[in-house]
């Protein structure tokens, strides 16, 4: 009986644990998620699809692509430091930071 008990008490905590976690998983999703990094992000994936595309077209040699993807990965570790030192947020002037860094680089692709 003992046993059984203990059984069923192991097998209620790895039920507890395995329903916790997803919980904390989406509460790091969330932090991503953060419409400012949301907005920052969608547009590096944006941008991203552009110069493959412009490379695809003849537009943008490789190695111009590559030096734009440099750069685009640059602002993406900035705004993952950014958000980093916030608490997964940034703020309006990190944003608009970022923003002008994209503005940039958004210019160069398909001149």
């Amino acid at each position: 009986m003992n046993k059984s008990k203990l059984l069923i008490s192991a097998v209620a905590i790895a039920l507890t644990g395995a329903v916790a976690t997803p919980s904390f998983a989406e509460g790091g999703k969330w932090e991503r998620r953060h419409p400012r990094r949301d907005q920052v992000n969608d547009r590096l994936a944006n941008q991203d699809r552009r110069i493959h595309k412009e490379v695809k077209e003849g537009e943008l040699s490789k190695a111009q692509a590559a030096a734009l993807h440099k750069e685009d990965h640059q602002i993406r570790q900035e705004e993952r430091g950014m958000a980093a030192q916030d608490g997964g947020h940034i703020t309006k002037q990190e944003q608009k930071t970022l923003n002008q860094q994209e503005n940039s680089v958004s210019k160069q692709i398909g001149k």
